[in-house]
């Protein structure tokens, strides 16, 4: 049914204790990321706020050939990024400047120069990112993003800094492709337009400024998420504020505002 989705702050070592607004870090919590839990209608999807004050780890995720492969069933896990703020020369590390076999990538990731051998954009407000599966990446310090992924909770980490954690060296190179990333994966959404970022095959995303056009309307033609950037929306006749994530049953129970900014996601069916 539409509404708004519960939230969950979760703790993360990289995490900060002062969140932009709207959001507020329990007094001592280092929270690190924001999720809205995904609705029966649209379980294939979950939406998460991000924010770091260190780098997270170096990381790849499966796909869903992969898992469905090994017995676990559906569930890989491609995600994307659309940046909110970044701090002066923050950077996510996306793939690799040059061409890396396994044993060079096992390698590196056990001696850490896998840092040196990843290629490191520098984000600002706006920029956009799509992370297939078997990417290796890695969200620099100093970003707030929002994440659309499909909801999957297998990460296996290359390489951590030398933090306590479970490394999956092993899993990750056996799935990780080492290659350079290509630019079609990266898009602008500035704020101000309307831009399809992720026209499928797992999901769609769409940055709607005021109200929609037709081809997005066409887009959504069942349940969809509605998360709120710049001003309110109305879903179902309730305001849904930046900050939050809403189900809507259909695009019909959304009411834009004229110069208000969304974005808007749903599986492709």
């Amino acid at each position: 049914m539409s509404g708004a989705l519960p939230t969950k702050q979760v703790e993360k070592p990289w995490g900060k204790d002062t969140l932009p607004a709207p959001f507020v870090a329990p007094s001592g919590k280092r929270i690190g990321e924001i999720w809205f839990e995904p609705p029966p209608e649209l379980s294939q999807l979950l939406v998460k706020y991000i924010f770091t004050s260190e780098a997270l780890s170096v990381q790849v995720h499966p796909s869903d050939a992969q898992t469905i492969d090994k017995g676990m069933g559906r569930r890989g896990k491609e995600e994307c990024w659309v940046i909110l703020d970044a701090e002066p020369g923050a950077k996510l590390g996306i793939g690799f400047k040059q061409p890396l076999d396994a044993d060079a990538m096992r390698a590196a990731a056990l001696d850490g120069s896998i840092e040196d051998l990843m290629e490191w954009h520098t984000v600002s407000p706006g920029d956009f990112f799509y992370i297939p599966a078997n990417t290796v990446h890695a969200i620099g310090a100093g970003i707030s993003l929002i994440e659309v992924q499909q909801n999957s909770d297998i990460t296996y980490r290359l390489y951590d800094y030398g933090r306590p954690r479970e490394l999956h060296l092993e899993e990750s190179v056996a799935i990780a492709k080492g290659e350079p990333y290509a630019d079609k994966w990266k898009a602008r959404a500035p704020e101000g337009t309307s831009v399809n970022l992720v026209p499928g095959p797992l999901f769609t995303l769409d940055q709607v400024y005021g109200r929609p056009d037709n081809a997005t309307v066409n887009r959504y033609k069942g349940a969809l998420l509605v998360i709120p950037r710049e001003g309110p929306v109305h879903v179902a006749g309730r305001e849904i504020a930046p900050g939050s994530c809403a189900l809507a049953d259909s695009l019909d129970d959304v009411a834009f505002a004229s110069s208000g900014l969304c974005l808007l996601a749903a599986p492709c069916r």
